[in-house]
């Protein structure tokens, strides 16, 4: 029987190219995206015309009626519940704390750990209720580990998606259902090259690997974190950085 995928925030960026790498490894795919239409239908459209079956609903991930509705609509349109969730969706802003807006703060966080705590409940009551020996892989970031200045609210979220891994991954087992956490570093997408356009050579000059990463470089690790190879792999997080997080900061010429 062939898996079905759920990806939150599909649409743009990484999201995007997960969509496209789990169609062409055999899920079903289901996304959802908020403001983005033309990209979400353009991509679900040129899977389909590939012979994928994806399809695009535009719900938003913080809103409990818009997540329940989207798993429910997923449920009716593929005819269960999904094997695998990847809550890739998350937003950013940047603000030192003392001027950080309290409505900025709600948004990240609304949008970051409670879209990943809404739709990781709705997904686990499925596969629960359908008893699936599922997969949900949250989508972490360096700010897992280390403060980002100006980061606050994202920094913030990303430190509780950790922990909320772990937890998940302790009640959920029993059901037979994994959880686990992938960091990624940084990575070269649209959004990180508008906001610098030095963003590439100035993080490969500090990552030991000498580059930074692609969406493609995340697609073997969640694969394998989805497939039997990691059937005794739960709670944990997979660094995908190519070491710029696990080396200390030396003082230059140390």
């Amino acid at each position: 029987m062939q898996k079905i995928a759920v990806v939150t925030g599909g649409s743009t960026g990484i999201g995007h190219h997960l969509v496209g790498a789990l169609a062409q490894a055999g899920y079903r795919v289901a996304f959802n995206y908020r403001s983005t239409p033309t990209p979400a239908q353009e991509l679900a459209s040129n899977l389909m015309k590939q012979g994928f079956e994806v399809k695009a609903y535009q719900r938003d991930v913080g809103d409990e009626a818009d997540v329940t509705e989207f798993y429910a609509s997923v449920a009716k349109d593929f005819g269960r519940s999904p094997d695998l969730l990847v809550n890739n969706a998350g937003i950013q802003t940047w603000s030192p704390l003392l001027d950080l807006k309290v409505s900025d703060w709600d948004n990240v966080i609304r949008t970051n750990l409670r879209g990943c705590f809404l739709n990781t409940q709705m997904a686990a009551r499925l596969m629960v209720a359908d008893k699936v020996k599922g997969t949900i892989i949250n989508l972490g970031s360096g700010c897992n580990k280390l403060a980002f200045p100006n980061l606050v609210d994202y920094t913030a979220s990303k430190g509780g998606i950790e922990q909320f891994t772990k937890v998940s991954a302790a009640e959920l087992g029993p059901h037979g259902i994994r959880v686990n956490c992938v960091a990624p570093g940084a990575i070269e997408t649209d959004r990180t090259n508008d906001e610098d356009e030095d963003y590439a050579d100035q993080w490969a000059e500090l990552t030991p690997l000498r580059r930074v990463g692609t969406p493609a470089d995340l697609v073997g690790p969640i694969l394998f974190l989805a497939s039997d190879a990691a059937a005794f792999v739960t709670g944990q997080t997979l660094w995908v950085d190519g070491g710029v997080f696990s080396q200390a900061v030396w003082p230059k010429g140390a």
